[in-house]
């Protein structure tokens, strides 16, 4: 299965991630949700900007991401937009992302949430921080890129 299959079903992007941080390793995880948290996410009453990932007690968990509840949910639940949320992933993978994250001074940054085999799935990046002038580079670059672009779609006369 390539990428493009692997996320034709985005729910929400980080679009933030990229700019603020340079990414390592891709990890797929599940999400421990709420019956309420699926139908707002089928709504796609979601952001990711502000989360991230947290490893604790050798588990992950999902904070600071936002997930509005619908007006008809239940009566007898009391939804909670900002409920810390725990992620699966196995046990080698944390293994490998508590190493990384404590030794190397790497953190987990959440990327996309999509739908696979009808399960939500978080697309997390083991990810360093950029420094100011990083991110000047990058932008730098890409310009220069959709500029080289420019000039090789004119028609030469």
């Amino acid at each position: 299965m390539n990428d493009k299959q692997k996320f034709d079903t985005t729910i929400a992007v980080n679009r933030k991630a990229h700019h603020e941080f340079s990414m390592e390793d891709h990890y797929e995880a599940g999400l421990v949700l709420h019956g309420w948290e699926i139908k707002s996410i089928r709504a796609g009453r979601i952001q990711l900007d502000q989360s991230y990932v947290l490893l604790k007690n050798g588990e992950a968990w999902l904070l600071g991401s936002s997930i509005t509840p619908l007006l008809t949910a239940s009566t007898h639940v009391h939804p909670d937009p900002q409920r810390t949320r725990k992620l699966l992933l196995h046990q080698s993978e944390l293994n490998k992302l508590i190493g990384s994250v404590e030794r190397k001074g790497y953190t987990l940054i959440p990327l996309k949430l999509y739908w696979k085999n009808n399960r939500v799935k978080l697309d997390i990046a083991l990810a360093k921080g950029k420094k100011q002038h990083d991110k000047r580079a990058t932008e730098k670059d890409r310009d220069w890129q959709r500029e080289k672009q420019r000039l090789m779609k004119k028609p030469k006369f």
